[in-house]
């Protein structure tokens, strides 16, 4: 059998000896598949010891698949360089790890096929736009609800306080939404602010399309609904994922109340969820064989 490739885990906190567990099936899976394991201390990667991150990678030990926590773009960037001066390589570079995980990187390639959005830069701990600021950058999306959230992530679960513009074209309505969105992501604001128009989809959770070099290899749950698995249509997709040529992609997908299956958001399938009870092994199976390039 031909050198299979290897994966780059999140160590324990507490015995970083060992993987999370909370990846304990995934580790199962990937041996399954006849990948190596390799350990990353998360904690000091975010703390900006990238170096001491990958102690534990062993020298010229090949290309590896990073699968685990969520890493901001910059640190992912530090993270392959620290690998490099190992020896090692990421099979996603930090050039497509921010594509695939930040919406600006990947909005153009799935046009016609996600809510319309419109974003602008901010570095975390900075003021929110002023009203006027927030007026121009929603006048593209016309009147109509609205969606707030950042280049990664929204605040859904504080729908109403942080997340949903019941019009966007109402100033009064629109800045106090952005201003508490921000202030409640503080240093954690990613990239800057994105609003996207509010499309009603049905009941029923969202589906996880897991894509390892354009092809469509698991499709799961969300993990908010790990109950329910939707079965979405791909074809129009597949031509997106493949204008957007990265290697491991997932899509979350939702059914429109009009009957149309909608991007909900792409994301680096790196560092997205897996849901309780999913079976994994086909998508380790596959990550395992696939080339370098």
């Amino acid at each position: 059998m031909s050198e299979r490739n290897g994966f780059l885990l999140c160590a324990d906190p507490l015995r970083t000896s060992r993987t999370d567990p909370q990846f304990a099936g995934e580790v199962a899976a990937a041996r399954a598949a006849g990948g190596r394991i390799a350990l990353l201390d998360h904690d000091a990667l975010l703390a900006g010891d990238a170096a001491g991150a990958v102690a534990r990678v062993a020298r010229d030990s090949g290309p590896y698949w990073y699968r685990g926590w969520m890493i901001p773009s910059g640190r992912y960037a530090e993270l392959e360089a620290a690998l490099g001066a190992r020896g090692c390589t990421l099979l996603s570079g930090a050039t497509g790890y921010r594509r695939a995980h930040e919406l600006p990187g990947w909005y153009e390639e799935f046009g016609g096929l996600t809510p319309r959005s419109v974003w602008c830069a901010l570095a975390p701990g900075v003021p929110p736009p002023s009203a006027d600021e927030l007026a121009g950058l929603a006048a593209p999306l016309g009147p109509g609800p609205g969606i707030v959230k950042d280049f990664v992530k929204s605040r859904k679960h504080e729908w109403h306080e942080a997340c949903y513009v019941p019009e966007l074209a109402d100033r009064k309505q629109l800045a106090p939404v952005v201003g508490r969105f921000m202030e409640l992501q503080g240093p954690f604001l990613a990239g800057g602010l994105v609003l996207r128009a509010f499309e009603p989809f049905v009941a029923g959770g969202e589906a996880r399309v897991w894509w390892v070099d354009g092809d469509a290899v698991l499709v799961t749950a969300h993990p908010d609904t790990p109950g329910q698995v939707p079965v979405p249509e791909l074809p129009s997709l597949r031509a997106a994922v493949g204008r957007l040529g990265l290697r491991w992609v997932t899509t979350d997908l939702a059914l429109r109340e009009d009957g149309v299956w909608r991007v909900v958001e792409v994301g680096d399938g790196q560092v997205s969820g897996l849901p309780a009870g999913a079976e994994a092994r086909d998508l380790f199976a596959a990550l395992a064989a696939a080339g370098e390039r």
